[in-house]
């Protein structure tokens, strides 16, 4: 999580909502690390997780990211969640909830149908984390 929060500052610079995230590899190495970039290059779809999955998958040579594990700041939106189980990303780890947006824990069912499907899964950080995400 302190990569990813390290992300989040960065997107400060550029005037982003400062999201974070890193993408691991099934042995813990980092494949990619996004921040929010929507202000910086002018992208609507340039949220940290989509960002951290593109680098991801040039890094492996491949959309596929099974064994991987997604950690971010915030609980990933719709769009980022739809990208997230495309990517086949089994495994999502976010330090807070987004009551107004987020569609990967408790308040959507968004992925309801995904999970039952490919087994993807998403897990609240709270507690396992010192620094707050929110």
């Amino acid at each position: 999580m302190g990569l990813a929060l390290s992300e989040a500052r960065r997107a400060l610079l550029t005037g982003d909502v400062p999201i974070g995230a890193v993408v691991l590899g099934p042995d813990g190495e980092v494949l990619g690390l996004g921040r929010n970039e929507r202000e910086a290059h002018g992208d609507p779809t340039a949220h940290a997780e989509v960002v951290a999955i593109r680098e991801a998958a040039k890094k492996l040579g491949s959309w596929r990211l099974e064994g991987c594990t997604l950690v971010v700041t915030l609980e990933p939106c719709t769009m980022c969640a739809g990208a997230i189980v495309l990517a086949r990303v089994p495994r999502v780890v976010f330090g807070a909830w987004d009551e107004k947006a987020g569609a990967a824990g408790r308040s959507s069912t968004c992925c309801a149908n995904a999970a039952s499907t490919t087994g993807w899964r998403s897990f609240p950080a709270s507690g396992r984390t010192i620094v707050p995400c929110s």
